[in-house]
């Protein structure tokens, strides 16, 4: 056990850290500070287990330290870490990638899910020599100047200090989910869309579903007017299934964009798309750079992983199991009488309060809800040792079992029924 109360800790954090934290999707600070985790579970300075359904925002797929990855990137450090050219494990495992994907003729690796973003958003105006992009309202991708918004309903708008308006200029926001919205914009602006971006199935707020025909009319609008189509599959790829949001939906981008699961925890992304549009980026025409691009750690992770998902398919398992836990949580909401509202798919899925079962389906539809008191639930959850986001958001991890689900339950009853008495007494 790592020495030092919870509050020093804390305290030490405030010191070096701004807001006590690295990242500001941290905010507001949260007193509980991990000493390790392992498989489902995080576990506290005092030895508090928690059932973890955040997974680090989602790259813990496979689970706290899944020793297959750690001994692969293990393995391959011990020859270096950044060689400054292309390297065997690199080749090896972009082409496993590639093969799980099964879409794709080319990648490139990264390290952020961010930086990919930008990288792919850079491509397709290169491509095009256009500059606006559709983007939908509530959607994320990334935290840079020229992509960044803060959401009023469905209007984007400049979300930090140090970003400017002209900025984001070259935005089109929509609403998700509303083909005709996006029918009408290529038939006024067709000509001077470079790209749409989305993420398939809307994870990073609510568990958003595409509905159907939402995705192929997008497809189809891009190929009639010669617009990139961009999959942000960041969270969706290889959570959703081996092949991401594309095999999942059966509907193919021209651009996409991985992350979190990719890798087994570990920091890596990755832009993938076809032939035409990624040697642009090798011809140097346009450009696509990083030190840190493909390092034998990031490398050997995404073959290690690639490896193992084909080995072992977890997936029909991870479908059964989460659609159990789904059902779980709603039948305490209903035992208990709280109005609980579950949507999304068992691997990904959002729960919030909200008066009505009718699920989200753009970002007004998702605010309508009352996630703050969500919010203040996680805390409770927290409180009964379950770990997730405050935005609402539960990610299910392959190492997930009968004793987590068992557990799970147990503890967000007893969450649930303070919640409940605390919205009484108010």
């Amino acid at each position: 056990m790592t020495a030092g109360s919870t509050q020093s800790w804390v305290e030490r954090a405030a010191k070096v850290l701004p807001g006590g934290v690295s990242s500001n999707v941290r905010l507001p600070v949260n007193t509980t500070v991990f000493a390790r985790g392992e498989g489902p579970r995080l576990y506290d300075l005092e030895g508090k287990d928690f059932i973890d359904y955040l997974l680090g925002q989602g790259p813990a797929f496979m689970g706290h330290g899944h020793p297959v990855v750690n001994e692969a990137v293990a393995k391959a450090v011990t020859g270096g870490m950044v060689y400054g050219a292309q390297s065997t494990v690199e080749i090896e495992a972009t082409e496993k990638f590639l093969a799980a994907i099964g879409w794709a003729e080319m990648a490139r690796f990264g390290v952020s899910g961010g930086e990919s973003d930008h990288g792919a958003l850079r491509l397709a105006r290169g491509a095009t020599g256009r500059r606006l992009v559709i983007r939908f309202a509530g959607l994320y991708h990334g935290w840079y100047d020229s992509v960044l918004m803060a959401w009023d309903g469905n209007t984007g708008g400049v979300a930090s200090k140090g970003q400017y308006a002209d900025q984001l200029a070259d935005w089109i926001v929509l609403p998700y989910n509303d083909i005709e919205a996006v029918k009408a914009t290529f038939a006024e602006r067709g000509d001077e869309i470079a790209a749409v971006i989305l993420e398939p199935m809307v994870c990073n707020s609510g568990a958003l579903v595409p509905v159907p025909g939402f995705l192929e009319g997008l497809r189809q609008l891009c190929t009639d007017n010669g617009s990139v189509l961009i999959f942000d599959e960041v969270i969706t790829g290889f959570r959703l299934a081996r092949g991401g949001a594309t095999q999942r939906f059966g509907v193919v981008p021209d651009l996409a964009v991985y992350g979190k699961a990719l890798a087994g925890g570990w920091p890596v992304s990755a832009m993938a798309g076809k032939a035409e549009l990624m040697e642009l980026l090798g011809t140097g025409e346009i450009n696509h750079s990083g030190t840190f691009n493909a390092s034998v750690m990031a490398s050997a992770a995404v073959g290690a992983t690639m490896d193992w998902l084909e080995a072992n398919d977890p997936y029909p398992a991870l479908e059964a199991w989460g659609t159990r836990l789904m059902d779980g949580l709603a039948e305490v909401g209903k035992e208990l009488g709280a109005n609980l509202h579950i949507q999304g798919l068992p691997m990904a899925f959002h729960v919030s309060f909200a008066d009505s079962d009718a699920p989200a389906i753009d970002n007004l539809t998702l605010n309508s809800m009352d996630l703050a008191r969500y919010a203040r639930f996680a805390t409770d959850l927290a409180e009964a040792g379950i770990w997730v986001a405050a935005r609402g958001i539960w990610y299910v991890s392959i190492t997930h079992g009968e004793a987590e689900l068992d557990e799970t339950l147990s503890r967000f009853r007893t969450a649930l029924q303070a919640e409940l008495a605390r919205s009484r007494a108010a």
